[in-house]
């Protein structure tokens, strides 16, 4: 199974610039001004990238620190990674050449260490989960979907005797929602695996992802606590009214996510051209909520990697990632998908722990002890995200991915796991995104 936290999780917030500043780009033309509007890993990889040119962008970040959804919580004394977690597919991929520099640490997670119980909590036999996920495998690869039909439609129409098997509600939730951000019934039925992926088992981030932006923001100008209003490109030159003020620049990178471009926090005069809306418009942001759970001593079997639970409730609670695998810490970390993921953001955190501790106790029984701490996300009422990671929904195809590629009016750019088609909703999409608008503005140089 291919875990995209990540997918997904690249958090870049919305912000602003100083026209006071005076961008040093290529000594031809050292006069030109570019802005970056977001400090995720999509912002401050084009703003390396303009960097080792010899031009230096301003960073404008709405919130109080760069890295976006890459967001590491030590509270605990343990890195709680909020949002991207692994680097999926390593071979090849740009992120695994990242985390060595930065000194991030990673420590392959084996899906084969994993064990299942049903509802009542009966594990399921080796030989039913391998069957099941074979089967799981062969199912999606000969899906007939059509664009205007969710993946659950297309799905439980090709397959109705499965709707109400919670081994195959568990699949779906636990593998594909949690891939694809999406809950299935808004998913497309077309473009849910349309993209690609590097090589290599995934490998998790053990002392935080936020080490690889810290590592991407060292000499560069970001600048924090400010958010961008409105992006005039009426004009020869852009000019942006922030929260500090109006600021001008000859090019401007949005690195922001769908979700805040979604929500109208930026206006834009002129309007997008109609093609760029409407992708806004038809492409979602998934659900995926994680919460992490400490004990003063381990109760679960610690040789496993991940413990599943088919519960009757789809995305709930159903897949646990066992953190003393690769930590000092006793912790085990669990997810919510899909729709009851939003649901979650309007629990207590009284309720959330006693629905987690509802569904270990069947597992593990009812004397386990409870945790001792819970760490949660709630990334879609986060105003600088609005959700998690984009996914195809009915109706869209995998073009309005590509329409970010264009420029507007070669004076407007876009960035972030939202437009790059072949590797979006990931953290190393994100980054090779920005690196590709870098490119692309040196060029009108």
């Amino acid at each position: 199974m291919n875990f995209l936290i990540a997918t997904c999780f690249l958090l870049t917030s919305i912000g602003s610039c100083n026209n006071s500043e005076s961008i040093n780009n290529d000594p031809s033309d050292s006069s030109k001004k570019v802005v970056i509007v977001g400090a995720g890993i999509s912002g401050l990889a084009a703003a390396n990238y303009f960097k080792d040119k010899g031009v230096n962008p301003i960073v404008l970040e709405a919130s109080d620190k760069i890295g976006g959804r890459l967001r590491t919580d030590r509270s605990l004394g343990i890195a709680f990674d909020e949002g991207a977690s692994w680097i999926h597919g390593p071979k090849g991929n740009p992120i695994t050449s990242l985390a060595t520099e930065s000194g991030a640490n990673t420590f392959l997670t084996r899906d084969d260490l994993v064990k299942v119980y049903d509802f009542n909590g009966t594990p399921y036999a080796e030989s039913v989960l391998d069957k099941a996920e074979a089967q799981y495998r062969k199912n999606l690869n000969r899906l007939n979907g059509n664009t205007h039909q969710s993946f659950g439609d297309a799905f439980y129409g090709q397959h109705p005797q499965l709707r109400n098997d919670r081994l195959w509600t568990y699949m779906l939730s636990a593998f594909l929602e949690f891939d694809t951000g999406g809950d299935i019934n808004k998913l497309s039925s077309t473009y849910f695996y349309d993209d690609e992926a590097f090589r290599g088992d995934d490998v998790i981030i053990t002392n935080g992802f936020d080490r690889v932006t810290d590592f991407l923001a060292k000499g560069i100008d970001v600048r924090l606590n400010t958010k961008v209003q409105k992006i005039d490109y009426s004009q020869e030159k852009t000019i942006i009214s922030t929260s500090q003020g109006q600021f001008e620049a000859d090019y401007v990178l949005v690195t922001v996510p769908l979700g805040v471009l979604k929500q109208g926090v930026i206006t834009f005069n002129p309007s997008l051209p109609k093609p760029t809306q409407n992708a806004i418009n038809g492409l979602e942001m998934g659900s995926v909520n994680k919460f992490l759970l400490t004990w003063d001593a381990p109760f679960w079997d610690n040789q496993l990697q991940y413990i599943g639970y088919t519960p009757e409730q789809k995305g709930k609670f159903n897949y646990f990632l066992n953190v003393s695998k690769f930590t000092n810490a006793h912790a085990l970390m669990t997810f919510a998908f899909g729709d009851y993921s939003k649901a979650t953001e309007s629990m207590s955190d009284a309720a959330i722990t006693h629905e987690i501790m509802g569904h270990l106790k069947i597992i593990y029984g009812q004397d386990i002890p409870e945790p001792t701490h819970m760490l949660r996300t709630k990334w879609n009422i986060d105003s600088y995200t609005f959700g998690s990671y984009s996914f195809a929904t009915k109706g869209t195809t995998a073009a309005d991915f590509e329409v970010f590629e264009e420029p507007v009016d070669n004076k407007i750019f876009f960035a972030g796991e939202h437009t790059i088609v072949d590797y979006r909703g990931t953290v190393h999409g994100a980054y090779l995104s920005g690196i590709r608008e870098a490119k692309k503005i040196l060029r009108q140089y």
